[in-house]
C-alpha cells in the first residue's frame, strides 16, 4: 500500500475499536475525526493539552490519563458514525476546520499567512502543489534531471505532470540515492516516517515510527512506480559534465554509460539533484594505505568483510557512526571507538519501534488521520526549536551556550546524557559535549548507544589519531590500539557541491572556479552564469531543527517548475539569475547563519566549509523559504 487513497471501510465491533484505540495518539486522532465527520464539536476545551507541552517526545501530547479516557470515549463513538454511515457532518470549508484544529492542537489558530503552507502540507484532500500548467508539445523542450533520489524523483514527478520532456540520469541501479547508497546496519531515519515522506504521497502501512534503510527505498521504488518515472530513467549512467552552448541557449550533457563510452545530448534545462551527503568523505591520516586488513567508510560498506569475531575500529561518531555501532557491537570481539567530538544526543524513545497494530489499523481506516499526525510531527519538529539555535546578543553567549533557551535544552540533554553514563562516570566525562546545541548535527536515539559504549568488549578513545599502521591506530599518547578491520564513519563531502561534475556556464566559466570552494546560490537553487541550471539541496537549504528536508525539497521544485514555466510559456530560450540579486540574498544568508548556533561555534562540523563558512544551513524560518519560493520573480532574472 505505497500511497494513500481511500480509507478502507470500517467492519471491526465496538471491542476491537477499542483496543486500537490504545495504541492511537489521541491529539491527532480527534482533530482527524472532527475533519472526518465535519464536527468541530469533537474539539473540546477540556480535552486540550496544556501550553507548551506539543513538544518532541511528550507522552499523548500531555494529556492526563483523564484527559485521555475521556478522549478514546469520543473517539469511539465518532469511528462508529463512520462505519454505521450514522455522522451528519455539518458544512464547514477546509480552511475552517484546519484554523479550529490548528487552535486545537497548538493553541493558536494558523494565521492567514501560515494557513496556506499548513493546508499544502496537509494534503488532505488531494496534492495541492500539481502544477497548473500544461507543456505545449509542439514546442521543443527537454528538461534532464541529475540523480533519481528523493529530490530527483520529485523534479520528475512534478516535470511528467506539467506535460515537460524530461530524462532522469542515475549513476546507481536502481532509485533511492542515499537510501539506496548506504546500507550500513542500524543505517535508518531520524525524522519520523510520516515526515521524511512526500506531502502528497502518504503511506499508510509504515512498519516503524523511524523508517530503517529497507522501508525508505521500498517507499522511494513504490512512488516511482506510483508515478510511472521508470521510462524516464536512466541507470548505471553517470553525468560527467555540463557545458552551456550560448548560441543554440542548451546545455551538452556528457555522460559514460553502463558499460563504458560517453555520449553527449542536449537538454534545454538542467536539474541538479545529486544532494549534499552523496560523496563520502576519506579522513587525511598518516598510514591509511597500510594497514594490512580490510577498511572501508561507512556509506560504502563492504558487506563481504566478515567482522564477527575480529577487533573492529570505528573512527569516528556522528549519525551514521551512532546508528551502526550498537549493531556492529553484537558481533565482534573487540570494538574501540576513536571520537573527536561529541554529539548532543536527543532522546526519541520509540525510535527503534514498529508501529503498533492499532497505530497501524486507525492510519488505513481512519480519514485524514495520517495526515493529521503527520502534520502534529511537523508542527513539534518545525520553528518551535529554531529560537533556541539563535544567539541573543543579550546574552553571555560563550562555547557552551548562545542564549537562555540554548542553555536549557543544553542542560537538559546534559542531564540526559550523565543519566544514561551514571554508572561510568569515565565515559560521562567524554561524552558530554562542551558547545551550544545545534552548532553541529545532533543525534536521535533510545539509549541503545549508551548502553553499548558501557559493554566491556566496547573502548572509547578521545586522544586523537597520530597514524594508522599495518596493525591499527595509534593515538597521540603512544598507545596501539589493535585492529583487524578498520570503518570510517567521517561523513560526506557536503560543501563540495556536484563533485565529481563539471559545469562550464557562459562565458566558458568553471562553476566550481567561480565558487573557488565557497558554494552559494540564489534561493539555493540558481547561480548567476549558468542559465537553466537548477540545484536542489544547494547551498544553504539545509536544515538543522526545523524539519524535514523533504519539505525544502518540494518548495525547491516548485520554484523550479514555476521558472521552467516562464520559459516555456514565455518562449524564452534561456534565464540568467542577476548577479546583484544573487549577491545581496547571500549576504542576508550570511548574517543570517553567523546569529546561529552553527555560524557563531568554533565547534568543527560539516555544516561549514574549509574557509569556515555556513554553506549548508538555512537560518531562517519554514514559512520564509516558502513563500520566497511559491513563485519566481522574472525581475530577478536576465532573460535571453
Amino acid at each position: 500500500m505505497p500511497i494513500v487513497h481511500d480509507p478502507l471501510p470500517i467492519t471491526e465491533d465496538d471491542d476491537t475499536i477499542r483496543r486500537y484505540l490504545n495504541d492511537s495518539f489521541l491529539p491527532a486522532l480527534i482533530p482527524a475525526l472532527a475533519h472526518a465527520i465535519g464536527d468541530m464539536s469533537l474539539l473540546r476545551e477540556d480535552l486540550r493539552a496544556p501550553e507548551g507541552a506539543m513538544t518532541i517526545g511528550v507522552e499523548q501530547g500531555g494529556m492526563t490519563a483523564a484527559q485521555q479516557q475521556a478522549a478514546k470515549e469520543i473517539a469511539l463513538e465518532a469511528i462508529k458514525k463512520l462505519r454505521d454511515g450514522t455522522a451528519t457532518p455539518t458544512p464547514h470549508s477546509i480552511e475552517e476546520d484546519a484554523r479550529a484544529i490548528s487552535r486545537w492542537m497548538t493553541g493558536s489558530a494558523a494565521s492567514d499567512d501560515y494557513l496556506p503552507m499548513l493546508l499544502e502540507q496537509l494534503a488532505a484532500d488531494g496534492d495541492p502543489r500539481v502544477p497548473q500548467w500544461q507543456a505545449d508539445p509542439s514546442k521543443p523542450f527537454h528538461a534532464v534531471v541529475i540523480g533519481a533520489g528523493m529530490s530527483g524523483l520529485l523534479a520528475g514527478i512534478r516535470l511528467k505532470q506539467a506535460g515537460v520532456k524530461f530524462t532522469i540520469i542515475e549513476k546507481n541501479a536502481d532509485v533511492g540515492g542515499t537510501w539506496f547508497e548506504n546500507t550500513y546496519p542500524g543505517a535508518r531515519v531520524d525524522v519520523p516516517s510520516t515526515s521524511y515522506s512526500y506531502s502528497f504521497a502518504q503511506k499508510t502501512d509504515w512498519p516503524n515510527f523511524f523508517s530503517p534503510q529497507a522501508v525508505l527505498l521500498d517507499y522511494f521504488r513504490e512512488v516511482a512506480a506510483e508515478f510511472d518515472l521508470g521510462g524516464n530513467i536512466r541507470f548505471n549512467t553517470e553525468v560527467e559534465s555540463l557545458t552551456f552552448d550560448e548560441g543554440a541557449a542548451v546545455w551538452k550533457v556528457a555522460v559514460r554509460k553502463e558499460g563504458g563510452g560517453t555520449e553527449t545530448f542536449d537538454a534545454n534545462a538542467v536539474v541538479s539533484a545529486t544532494g549534499q551527503l552523496n560523496r563520502p568523505h576519506m579522513p587525511e591520516i598518516a598510514g591509511m594505505d597500510t594497514f594490512a586488513g580490510p577498511s572501508f567508510h561507512s556509506a560504502q560498506w563492504d558487506h563481504s568483510v566478515d567482522i564477527k569475531g575480529k577487533r573492529v575500529a570505528v573512527i569516528g561518531t556522528g549519525a551514521s557512526a551512532a546508528q551502526f555501532i550498537p549493531e556492529i557491537a553484537k558481533e565482534v570481539a573487540d570494538l574501540t571507538v576513536f571520537q573527536r567530538t561529541p554529539a548532543w544526543f536527543v532522546p526519541a524513545p520509540n525510535y527503534h519501534d514498529a508501529v503498533p497494530e492499532g497505530q497501524s489499523w486507525l492510519y488505513q481506516h481512519i480519514p485524514h488521520y495520517l495526515h493529521w499526525y503527520r502534520f502534529y510531527s511537523f508542527w513539534t519538529t518545525g520553528d518551535g526549536l529554531l529560537a533556541a539555535a539563535k544567539v541573543d546578543p543579550n546574552w553571555d553567549a560563550s562555547e557552551t551556550s548562545i542564549s537562555e533557551p540554548n542553555d536549557q535544552i543544553r542542560a537538559l540533554l546534559t542531564m540526559y546524557l550523565q543519566a544514561q553514563y551514571a554508572d561510568r562516570p569515565d565515559l560521562a566525562a567524554k561524552v558530554v559535549p562542551h558547545y551550544p546545541v545545534a552548532s553541529k548535527r545532533m543525534v536521535i536515539e533510545n539509549g541503545v548507544y549508551a548502553a553499548t559504549m558501557k559493554q566491556p568488549h566496547v573502548h572509547l578513545v578521545t586522544e586523537p589519531i597520530e597514524k594508522v599502521t599495518a596493525d591499527g591506530v595509534t593515538t597521540t599518547d603512544g598507545a596501539e590500539h589493535k585492529a583487524d578491520v578498520i570503518i570510517y564513519g567521517t561523513g560526506f563531502l557536503a560543501s563540495r557541491f556536484l563533485t565529481p561534475m563539471k559545469v562550464v556556464g557562459r562565458g566558458g566559466i568553471d562553476l566550481n572556479e567561480q565558487w573557488d570552494g565557497d558554494a552559494r546560490a540564489y534561493m539555493g537553487i540558481t547561480v548567476p552564469n549558468f542559465p537553466n541550471f537548477y540545484m536542489l539541496y544547494g547551498p544553504n537549504t539545509n536544515i538543522v531543527v526545523n524539519g524535514s528536508i523533504i519539505y525544502f525539497s518540494e518548495c525547491e521544485v516548485q520554484y523550479v517548475m514555476g521558472c521552467l514555466r516562464m520559459l516555456i510559456e514565455d518562449g524564452h530560450r534561456a534565464m540568467d539569475c542577476k548577479t546583484e540579486v544573487h549577491d545581496a540574498y547571500n549576504e542576508r544568508i550570511d548574517a543570517g547563519n553567523r546569529q546561529m548556533a552553527w555560524g557563531f561555534s568554533k565547534v568543527n562540523a560539516w555544516y561549514k566549509n574549509d574557509k569556515g563558512r555556513v554553506t549548508q544551513n538555512w537560518p531562517f524560518d519554514l514559512i520564509e523559504y516558502w513563500h520566497q519560493t511559491r513563485e519566481p520573480n522574472p525581475n530577478d532574472y536576465v532573460w535571453l
